[in-house]
């Protein structure tokens, strides 16, 4: 008897432990899938956040540095420049750019020099002296050949220790110094103590070379002997990092790192700054995997240069437990866990209750035979056994996993026993199943491979496993992780399966999301790059085979860049949903809409693109774009350019094929945007140029190579040179005069209009007060703002600042803008242009005509003039309706009280009309083309006047 209860325990134990086993195996597999997925989601997320570091940082220095040329521009601009100029020009940038320490000029002094320009410094400065330092302490310098002494710096508060410092012999400094004077750039010294008042701090400086006005620099050689100083601009180190991620809200992340080093590499000794503990090392462990017990990310590093100087960056996350941030893989983990305990604690009595029943009747039965003694004590232990398989019922209940028992004889495997579990997973009670085949809740799920793999363990009376994807009693999917196991009796007989459901939908909703996610724009939905490629290299392939013809067309929208400017990025955000939900709409079911980023979408057109099917999608697609949209309580009117590339004609790999359509779209801006344009092979070369002009664009301010020439305005009631309209050329080394047509949109895309823009301006500015003090009259110079300009912050200030500096009246500068311009915003316009007005200036509106504007809003505008633009000024004399036009302005502006310009006057019947009408001032080749400011003096110093104008032969000479 104690025999046979020892085999009974011994069948069950084995069960419950084999299904333990199973249920920690699949707790484990599910631990390790979630846990991979939260990794590969948290790994990600610090990808993110250490590029947006690196970028901030890297960005930051660059604009940060670029200021020294603008400093050293300057020089170039004027030659020689006093204290109080160096104080004004450099007041607008410090503020605009705390992060820098200071903006110093260093100027090379002979020794034979010394005494002179000491006692001319000492009229300013009473206790100026050149000085070194020499073991931490400041002493007059010792006599050398020349000295280079900071002359002027900004802010002098907190820098007075470096008025006058001789930096010619500090080996940093002598470094940078041979390598900016080699190129003529700027470039940086490696880390250095900086002198200030309140203690040594670590930092570095940025210099840049001025030469003497007008001296040859063309060769090294000449570089080095032109050079009379050199402009600087003193970082400290720790300062500035700070600034750069505190204004892009990035610094003092728990757990981040940030370390970035003054060198090519992570050497200690150049560390610049530090942001955060450093990364601790995982701990050591052989045996499992470390990202399945701590979320930690390779570190990601980055090099840039800093003037020339390379810089190295470093961003680490530190290792933190998975415990430390629960997600999914700690519930799946515990719960996992707890339901294999109870999984075999409900084996063990399912198995345990059977074995001891057959053996307790058996034993009875002889028991019987024997006598009514051992009878009544088989009655009480198997009291005792109903007992504890009823409290082992009970455990198999409260389990949060749907457990099933059913039966071991086929074909039908009919259910007998079902825990609440899976009646609330499934929505199915135990009347709804008991009794029933088991194959029935497999219902419509399509996982026939799958399921094949439970119906061959069934066959085969063997343990099985699969993921299947079931539905409700309600008619909802869910996927469960499905195992099944035989129950065997002593003699090794199957009489039960017992088959385990894990819900696993969060867990494969999740995989789903990561996997739309990495395939789709997070903006937009729509397909990203990754997509794209796939699908336009899956199209190509079935045109090959199919030999049809296919379109990849590449949409880029015109004047997004002025709604983030003015709006701000929210409103670009939206503007580019409602846009791509517009795309969509568009096109055919077939065809393929992605977005490649910012504002540039691509489409794929694949088979049936026939020329009237395509050009139909085409058109689709302006109309879509062109429709009103409201932002803010904006309405806005956008247009779009399209490239349109075919294969095979126009290429055979998707690459080809979307660089084509993306050259082709920059044809469509050049021929004045809202239009389309198939690619033609001459784009390609086109694009080339297009490039090497932006290369050299983005040198040509430092390198000096704008030029302003300058239109005569007459007045036609006096006849003389009243003022000038101001027009910007490039004079390109190779390419020679380059017409603003040809890169001021393209300064526009670049960003570079603003530091052109204010060239111009200053520049502009200072000829016309010169030609003021010698003589020339009270001229007035005209000069047109770009849209950015016109928008930027700040533009009253610093026009005021440039008045100021110059030294001329405000009424003697006239500022142009289109009608374009101040009717994408009145109200913004209005305010813009009221604060132009209290300081003086003049407005005029340009090209009059041309564009959209309201008569209600034009009276709002406090402008002073009007320019007919010279499309309407051309046929005055042959067509009556350009006559009416521009008698109609004329009128409209008189009876505004404003003053009237004519462009593009080129023949005396022209003149005669304009005179006849009432035209206030006129310009154009009839009296002179843009010229030169020599030439422009000599024009005004000559009389040039509307009496005697010159042939139009003459002026195109």
């Amino acid at each position: 008897m104690q025999n046979l209860f020892r085999r009974v325990r011994l069948s069950v134990s084995v069960s419950a432990a084999l299904t333990l086993c199973v249920g920690l195996s699949l707790t484990a597999l599910l631990f390790a899938s979630v846990r991979r997925a939260e990794t590969q989601v948290r790994t990600a997320r610090f990808e993110q956040e250490a590029s947006l570091r690196i970028s901030a940082v890297s960005s930051g220095l660059s604009d940060a540095v670029q200021q020294v040329m603008v400093v050293n521009g300057l020089f170039r601009t004027f030659g020689n420049v006093t204290a109080e100029q160096f104080a004004s020009f450099t007041a607008p940038l410090l503020a605009r750019y705390p992060e820098i320490q200071a903006l110093s000029y260093q100027h090379v002094i002979m020794d034979s020099e010394r005494k002179r320009y000491e006692a001319q410094m000492r009229r300013r400065f009473p206790n100026f002296t050149i000085s070194e330092f020499v073991g931490g302490t400041q002493r007059p310098a010792a006599q050398r050949d020349n000295y280079n002494v900071v002359e002027y710096i900004q802010p002098v508060e907190g820098n007075e220790l470096a008025l006058g410092l001789d930096t010619s012999r500090t080996p940093e400094h002598a470094a940078a110094r041979l390598r900016s004077r080699t190129s003529g750039q700027s470039a940086a010294t490696s880390l250095l103590t900086l002198v200030q008042v309140k203690g040594f701090h670590t930092g570095f400086l940025v210099l840049a070379p001025v030469y003497l006005r007008g001296a040859p620099i063309d060769t090294e050689a000449l570089r080095q002997r032109a050079v009379v100083g050199e402009t600087a601009a003193v970082f400290r180190v720790d300062h500035l990092i700070a600034t750069l991620l505190n204004r892009a809200g990035l610094r003092g992340t728990p757990g981040m790192a940030v370390n970035i080093y003054a060198a090519a590499s992570a050497q200690q000794s150049q560390l610049a700054f530090r942001d955060g503990q450093a990364a601790r090392p995982l701990p050591a462990d052989s045996l499992i995997p470390a990202w399945l017990l701590y979320d930690h990310a390779t570190p990601k590093s980055a090099s840039f240069t800093v003037a020339g100087t390379p810089w190295f960056m470093q961003v680490a996350q530190a290792p933190a437990p998975f415990t430390a941030t629960p997600g999914g893989s700690l519930y799946a983990l515990l719960g996992g866990i707890l339901s294999s305990l109870l999984a075999a604690g409900a084996v063990y009595s399912v198995v345990s209750r059977k074995s001891v029943i057959e053996r307790v009747t058996t034993e009875r039965t002889r028991t019987l035979r024997d006598d009514n003694l051992r009878l009544a004590e088989d009655l009480a232990l198997r009291m005792r056994t109903e007992k504890s398989l009823r409290l082992r019922e009970k455990v198999i209940e409260v389990s949060s996993n749907a457990i099933i028992i059913c039966s071991a004889v086929a074909p039908d495997y009919a259910i007998e026993y079902v825990n609440p579990a899976f009646e609330s997973i499934t929505g199915f009670s135990a009347a709804d199943v008991i009794g029933k085949s088991l194959r029935t809740l497999a219902g419509a799920s399509q996982d026939h491979q799958n399921i094949e793999e439970i119906s061959a363990a069934l066959r085969e009376q063997r343990e099985g496993h699969a993921v299947l994807r079931n539905y409700r009693k309600d008619g909802t999917g869910y996927w469960n992780d499905l195992y099944i196991t035989p129950v065997r009796t002593d003699e090794g007989e199957i009489i039960n399966f017992v088959v385990a459901q894990y819900d696993i939908s969060a867990v494969m909703r999740y995989e789903a999301e990561l996997e739309f996610q990495a395939r789709h724009d997070a903006l937009t939905g729509l397909a990203n790059r990754n997509l794209l490629n796939e699908r336009l290299e899956r199209a190509i392939s079935n045109a090959r085979h199919g030999g049809t013809e296919l379109w990849v067309v590449f949409v880029d929208l015109d004047r997004f860049k002025f709604i983030n400017d003015t709006l701000g990025h929210e409103a670009g955000d939206i503007l580019l949903k409602t846009l791509a939900e517009r795309l969509k709409l568009a096109v055919r079911e077939a065809d393929t809409v992605a977005r490649m980023g910012g504002d540039e979408f691509v489409l794929v057109l694949p088979e049936g693109t026939g020329r009237d099917a395509g050009m139909q999608v085409i058109q689709n697609i302006m109309d879509a774009v062109a429709e009103p949209l409201l932002i803010q309580s904006h309405e806005f009117f956008l247009t779009c350019s399209i490239g349109i590339a075919a294969y095979p004609s126009d290429g055979g790999t998707a690459e080809t094929l979307t660089k084509h359509a993306d050259i082709a779209m920059y044809r469509a801006k050049e021929m004045g945007r809202n239009t389309w344009q198939f690619y033609a092979p001459a784009m390609s070369e086109r694009t080339r140029e297009r490039l090497e002009i932006e290369a050299d664009l983005r040198h040509a301010l430092e390198r000096g190579q704008f030029v302003l020439h300058y239109q005569p305005q007459l007045d036609l009631i006096s006849g003389n040179i009243v003022g000038m309209e101001v027009l910007l050329r490039w004079n390109h080394p190779q390419h020679g005069t380059i017409a603003p047509s040809r890169f001021i949109a393209l300064a526009e895309e670049m960003g570079l209009i603003m530091p052109i823009g204010a060239w111009v301006l200053r520049a502009a500015c200072v000829q016309t007060r010169a030609w003021q003090l010698a003589g020339l009259g009270q001229l007035r110079v005209a000069v047109n703002l770009s849209p950015r300009q016109f928008t930027q912050k700040g533009l009253v200030q610093s026009i005021a600042a440039i008045l100021e500096e110059c030294g001329l009246d405000a009424r003697h500068l006239e500022l142009e803008v289109t009608e374009s311009m101040v009717m994408s915003d009145v109200d913004h316009a209005i305010t813009i242009l009221r604060d132009l007005k209290q300081l003086g200036v003049q407005i005029a509106i340009d090209d009059f005509g041309t564009g959209y504007s309201s008569l209600s809003y034009l009276r709002r505008f406090p402008i002073d003039v009007l320019k007919i633009d010279q499309s309407f000024v051309s046929d005055i004399a042959l067509k009556e309706d350009d006559a009416a036009i521009v008698r109609a302005i004329i009128s409209l502006a008189h009876g505004l009280r404003l003053k009237v310009i004519a462009e593009g006057v080129e023949t005396n019947e022209q003149l005669e009309f304009l005179r006849e009408h009432g035209c206030d001032q006129v310009q154009g080749f009839l009296f002179s083309l843009p010229v030169p400011a020599t030439e422009f003096a000599a024009l005004a110093a000559g009389g040039l006047c509307v009496a005697a104008p010159v042939s139009k032969s003459v002026a195109h000479a």
